[in-house]
């Protein structure tokens, strides 16, 4: 029955002492009432106080390495013991357990990955079917009603029970008798183990996670004649696990290791039982491990969640450049009679060099974007183009696609096509002629590299400059065309297929 017969005195009291039994009950450790723990006793909660190292190794693609290690008292036979602040990307099936101080003190019996979260909304849905009390306040008065409701629904809105009518909404200020056993305020994975001592021992609970990634940045400076450039390389770490690792030993996998898909998966929302800121530059040591690279940031590192910070990877200066400017081609119109094929086709402006120790270089690059500058008369650095490179090696090169040149500029057009014998439906022999006129705007002569895929076998009949054959499908012509002004490459082709 609602308690509006009652003083406002007695009222009050009544209200505050609900308010603070459930308080209590939200303070008091959650021990869900099991066989189990009931032989094992009060669950014993481990916290980022009790730990004593966090180590973090993180892999490209959204996965990382956790190993944690912290100090914990158990007693001989089983234990019940609640690792909090634990990743709340945890991969469960990979979490393990072992003792640093005494390897082989315990066996674990079964482990809970609880990351249903404690929030309002939460609550309510874990007390459907269950009875609440509603605290209703007088808008005029300030009286205060004590009512008793039945949670019926939470999922879409609060469906509430109250007597012999149906309520929807939070009519006033609901109180719970107290939080569920699998309801956490922070993730948590709880461990029944049968241990065959007593006493403090430090363990380590290691496992994968998601919520935890990083990639390379690299930022250039092309110099004044774009024949050398400055290399700064940065990693840009992202921490979105739901936790976070102070003070961690820092190391990051590069390489593309291979993980199978359907086994990763995203927590979700049951009890699961198991069998930025930027950092001060600072090198990271680098060394092989199986066919991969590991860098070693050479400081502990605090990643806070929700937080993306840099730490210093490489910086190099005076790495020379080769500039090209491309027109590339297709190999369509070697089969087929068009006649015009483009008018102001762009250059493509591409930036390459060496990954050598004799071009300040030398080491294994990680996969990322490659921001490139360009200082102007008035010594401002400007933006000129963006690449993202794959991992390379020692010693292979790096080529950056920047954009396209706005001064070179090409018309392309077929001058002749024709089908040789006729009249053989067997015969695929095709004679085909083109027109390339290259125009240059800028003060000063330039080179251009024309890139023409011809397909199948094929012979170069006539052609106004020589050309290279840079590859069986590919002929290639460096054509140099004056300042203000223009070039014109003409070439026969015979095709067979």
């Amino acid at each position: 029955m609602p308690v509006a017969a009652k003083s406002p005195i007695a009222l009050a009291a009544l209200v505050l002492a609900l308010q603070a039994a459930s308080a209590f009950a939200q303070q008091q450790p959650i021990t869900p009432l099991t066989a189990a723990n009931a032989s094992a006793g009060q669950e014993r909660r481990s916290t980022l106080d009790d730990q004593q190292s966090i180590a973090v190794t993180i892999y490209n693609e959204d996965l990382a390495l956790v190993k944690d290690a912290r100090n914990a008292s158990l007693d001989s036979g089983t234990n019940r013991l609640a690792l909090r602040d634990v990743s709340a990307r945890m991969r469960p099936e990979t979490a393990q357990l072992r003792s640093l101080s005494h390897p082989g003190s315990f066996d674990l019996l079964e482990q809970n990955f609880d990351f249903d979260l404690l929030t309002p909304a939460k609550l309510l849905e874990k007390y459907v079917g269950r009875t609440v009390r509603v605290v209703k306040t007088h808008p005029t008065t300030g009286a205060e009603t004590v009512e008793t409701a039945q949670v019926l629904a939470a999922s879409s809105g609060v469906v509430l029970k109250m007597g012999d009518r149906i309520e929807t909404g939070v009519p006033g200020r609901i109180v719970f008798d107290g939080v569920p056993p699998n309801l956490r305020d922070r993730p948590t994975l709880v461990t029944e183990l049968q241990s065959k001592r007593t006493g403090p021992q430090t363990l380590e609970l290691s496992y994968l996670t998601g919520g935890l990634s990083w990639q390379a940045d690299y930022v250039a400076e092309l110099n004044a004649d774009d024949s050398a450039l400055d290399l700064n390389g940065w990693v840009t770490l992202t921490n979105r696990s739901g936790t976070a690792y102070s003070n961690a030993k820092l190391q990051l996998v590069a390489g593309d290791v291979n993980r199978v898909k359907e086994e990763l998966r995203m927590a979700k929302a049951d009890r699961m039982v198991l069998s930025g800121a930027v950092a001060a530059p600072s090198p990271m040591a680098q060394e092989s491990l199986f066919e991969y690279h590991l860098y070693t940031l050479n400081r502990p590192t605090t990643l806070a969640d929700n937080q993306t910070k840099q730490v210093a990877l490489l910086n190099a200066t005076g790495v020379p450049v080769k500039k090209e400017l491309l027109l590339n081609g297709s190999d369509y119109y070697y089969r087929a009679s068009v006649g015009d094929i483009g008018q102001k086709l762009k250059a493509g402006i591409y930036v390459e060099f060496g990954n050598r120790e004799n071009a300040h270089l030398g080491q294994p690059l990680p996969k990322g974007v490659v921001r490139v500058y360009k200082r102007d008369r008035a010594g401002n650095a400007q933006f000129v183009g963006e690449d993202r490179i794959d991992h390379t090696p020692k010693n292979e090169k790096v080529r950056l696609h920047l954009g396209d040149a706005f001064d070179v500029t090409a018309d392309k057009k077929q001058t002749d096509f024709r089908r040789r014998e006729p009249t053989n439906k067997a015969s695929y022999v095709f004679e085909s002629a083109y027109q390339i006129v290259l125009r240059n705007a800028k003060t000063e002569a330039v080179s251009v590299t024309v890139r023409e895929p011809v397909p199948g076998d094929w012979t170069m009949l006539e052609e106004s400059q020589t050309h290279a054959k840079v590859a069986a499908g590919t002929a290639e012509w460096q054509v140099n065309v004056p300042a203000g002004g223009t070039m014109t490459l003409k070439y026969r082709v015979l095709v067979r297929y």
